[in-house]
């Protein structure tokens, strides 16, 4: 048996490749760990292979239910609701009555908005200096007409009856005349008609006047009435003693009574439409007697009123969206214990915004279907 022994001597070729054999495991190694890595990576970049969707959270649509109303029973009450607003029963306007006295200027006004006055008290004075110098000249001729009188009254016997009637009826004319401007003179001083409050004035001083045109109202707070205007349809369907609902601004609810119904109609305008109601008389008006005002109530307080029109109790009623109608046909649709539904025609009597009377073919306690 022979060994082979390396030594110095060897041939370099042999040592060499002795050396390289490491070298080549290495490298071997690193060009699987290469290739390994490479197909890893190429795994990775082929497409994901489709995931199966679950459908098991998707909701199907659901048909929608009508709803359903129980048929029943309630007090059935139609009702009138307007504005209105508090007004004192003792009230009116203050104007000028002689025609005589038209395009005077007011020489001096002793009132002012929500002054109190006092029955007969001066409010206002006309500047009248020429009627009352006219009224010295008329005067003056009166002597003199009076003592030509006395002279016809002791000729009377020799005179004509006609001219001496003629002469008498001249002589009476002349002091109505006087008579007439005496009272124009008295009327340019315009008083309170009673004690109250002044609660509108529109005239100043220098204004001119004309007979019959308000110079603002007098009103007796302490006696208050609910006035409104409501529509002439309101107005058809409204009879004296009817209940009313008062609401005050919010602040508080009265109950009261209609009163009176309007007799007269105006040409001044309708306050609730931007108008000026202030020279109407309380007979133009809806009025209604109201309990337990509240104290902030007063003259002018803008109210909402509310009157029953009509009122019946244990009416059978239904919602107004369960009424069908075809043609001349009126009918529900009547739900059954069973789930079933089932049309059944119906006679309506009164309705509200909200319901409706049925006279004939529903009981309380059935179901009826709503549209």
């Amino acid at each position: 048996m022979s060994m082979r022994w390396r030594t110095a001597s060897s041939p370099k070729g042999e040592r060499e490749s002795e050396q390289a054999k490491p070298k080549r495991r290495t490298a071997a190694g690193l060009l699987a760990v290469l290739s390994l890595s490479v197909a890893v990576t190429g795994c990775s970049l082929l497409p994901d292979e489709p995931v199966e969707e679950d459908l098991s959270a998707i909701q199907l649509p659901q048909i929608s239910k009508k709803p359903e109303y129980e048929v029943t029973t309630k007090t059935l009450e139609k009702k009138a609701s307007f504005s209105a607003r508090l007004l004192s029963t003792q009230e009116k306007s203050i104007y000028y009555t002689s025609k005589s006295l038209s395009g005077k200027f007011i020489k001096k006004l002793y009132i002012q908005n929500g002054s109190k006055v006092t029955a007969g008290q001066v409010i206002a004075e006309l500047d009248v200096e020429d009627m009352k110098k006219s009224l010295r000249n008329q005067q003056l001729s009166m002597r003199k007409a009076e003592l030509a009188m006395k002279e016809t009254l002791r000729k009377k016997d020799e005179m004509d009856p006609i001219d001496f009637e003629e002469q008498q009826i001249a002589f009476e004319e002349q002091r109505q005349a006087i008579a007439d401007l005496e009272q124009d003179i008295a009327d340019a001083v315009l008083t309170a008609p009673f004690a109250g409050e002044v609660v509108s004035l529109t005239a100043k001083e220098g204004d001119a006047v004309e007979a019959y045109k308000s110079l603002g109202v007098i009103a007796n707070p302490s006696e208050l009435i609910v006035a409104a205007e409501p529509s002439k349809d309101y107005l058809e369907k409204i009879t004296v003693g009817m209940e009313a609902t008062i609401d005050v601004n919010g602040t508080a609810t009265v109950t009261g009574k209609v009163k009176s119904l309007p007799t007269a109609t105006s040409t001044s305008g309708n306050g609730q439409n931007g108008g000026t109601n202030e020279t109407k008389s309380m007979d133009q008006y809806l009025l209604i007697e109201a309990k337990d005002l509240p104290s902030t109530a007063v003259r002018g307080t803008y109210l909402t009123v509310s009157i029953i029109l009509s009122r019946k109790e244990n009416a059978t009623v239904i919602p107004l969206s369960a009424l069908r109608t075809v043609g001349a046909r009126t009918y529900v649709q009547v739900a059954e214990a069973d789930g079933s539904k089932r049309e059944v025609d119906v006679e309506v009597g009164q309705m509200t915004s909200t319901d409706a009377e049925v006279l004939q073919g529903l009981t309380p306690g059935q179901k009826v279907v709503g549209q």
